[in-house]
């Protein structure tokens, strides 16, 4: 059973509540203990159920590694109140579980916690009492009748309804909207917005509509980790291995964890350049060409910071999913070395490499570069 990615909406803290539930109940190992005298099957200690919750919390992108071993705890602690687990004598309903050696195990009844259902509406019409119908309980002889002289006057204001007076009720049946439907209106939505923080009247001068795809808006809204970073359903279109390390090392210099072999001098040199080469080489720029217009506008709004980092917010979401992360992943490299005070100026040899990058001898240079960084990363693996 696989990790789920449970996005915003309603419901959110019942759908993590009921995925993590499910994968405890699927995975937790069950074996058999002793206690007094006495062995119980399946079974498993308070202490084993805090280590590998707070295994599987840490590594799930709903939650993250920031999570403690006291906060899962406590997430046991609602598990036994909720009948999620029970002693092995059967009891819960109460918050006193304890990281100990004491015995659990899996009640057999589902512990899953129902989603809030909506109404379902009636398709038979609603019959209305008719002037004759009596309540229930009474008889027509039992109740005294005095005779009623009926002119035309009173006889319209008791039948006036009837007649048609009162428009008649009708039931309105709310129609069902379709995947294509949601995406529209996210399409749609999205698009208003930015209009709207651009003060433009039309889209039309800075993007075409028909080259927006919705299903890139829902993907990089819903499909993010803790730390806001578009996850890719296509592993395919991830970064290669080597420029993720080449990334990351420069991201925390001089600490790169991932290198066990001695850096040269110069080497974080070369890593940017590697890096710089990779980035300006893709087939297609980052913010994509039917995008560089909304991106230039986005400029325009740079005095009123505010603006502009919600309109740079929401052009984001246009992009193809595999861009933005690459996009997120340079900007928070680029991010990190400006507020590194050790790292030493990047640039001097780039900007004479950039002017020259036409060169045959530059090309040689710069694939020479790149392999040797590429056998570099991967011999430290």
């Amino acid at each position: 059973m696989e990790h789920r990615i449970v996005g915003p909406g309603p419901y959110r803290a019942t759908k993590l509540w009921n995925e993590t539930v499910e994968l405890f109940r699927a995975r937790m190992p069950l074996r058999k203990h002793r206690c007094r005298f006495k062995s119980y099957e399946h079974c498993f200690t308070a202490a084993e159920a805090v280590d590998w919750l707070h295994e599987l919390l840490r590594c799930s992108q709903n939650f993250g590694p920031e999570v403690t071993r006291k906060q899962t705890v406590q997430l046991l602690k609602k598990f036994l109140k909720n009948h999620v687990i029970e002693d092995i004598k059967g009891k819960w309903g109460q918050e006193d579980f304890e990281d100990n050696r004491h015995l659990y195990r899996f009640p057999p009844s589902s512990p899953l916690k129902p989603y809030p259902k909506k109404p379902t509406y009636q398709k038979n019409v609603i019959k209305f009492p008719e002037w004759n119908d009596l309540p229930a309980g009474t008889s027509q002889e039992n109740i005294p009748v005095r005779p009623i002289v009926m002119n035309s006057e009173l006889w319209y204001k008791r039948h006036s309804i009837a007649i048609g007076e009162v428009p008649a009720c009708r039931l309105v049946h709310r129609r069902q909207l379709t995947e294509a439907n949601v995406e529209e209106i996210w399409k749609s939505m999205t698009l208003s917005y930015l209009q709207k923080i651009l003060g433009l009247h039309s889209l039309e001068e800075v993007l075409d509509s028909k080259l927006i795809n919705s299903k890139f808006i829902i993907h990089n809204v819903y499909s993010v980790s803790k730390q806001g970073v578009v996850i890719l359903d296509d592993k395919s279109k991830e970064l290669p291995h080597w420029v993720l390390s080449a990334m990351k090392c420069l991201a925390n210099w001089p600490n790169c964890s991932d290198l066990k072999q001695p850096m040269y001098l110069g080497f974080e040199k070369d890593v940017f350049k590697t890096i710089a080469d990779y980035y300006r080489h893709l087939k297609e720029p980052l913010l994509t060409f039917h995008l560089f217009d909304a991106f230039v506008s986005v400029l325009g709004l740079l005095q009123k910071e505010k603006m502009a980092v919600e309109a740079f917010q929401v052009c984001c979401l246009l992009l193809p999913p595999e861009n933005r992360r690459k996009l997120q992943l340079l900007m928070r490299m680029m991010a990190r070395i400006c507020l590194n005070k050790e790292m030493p100026p990047l640039c001097e040899d780039f900007e004479m490499d950039r002017k020259n990058k036409w060169s045959q001898e530059n090309g040689i240079l710069s694939n020479f570069r790149t392999k040797r960084l590429q056998s570099h990363y991967y011999c430290t693996q």
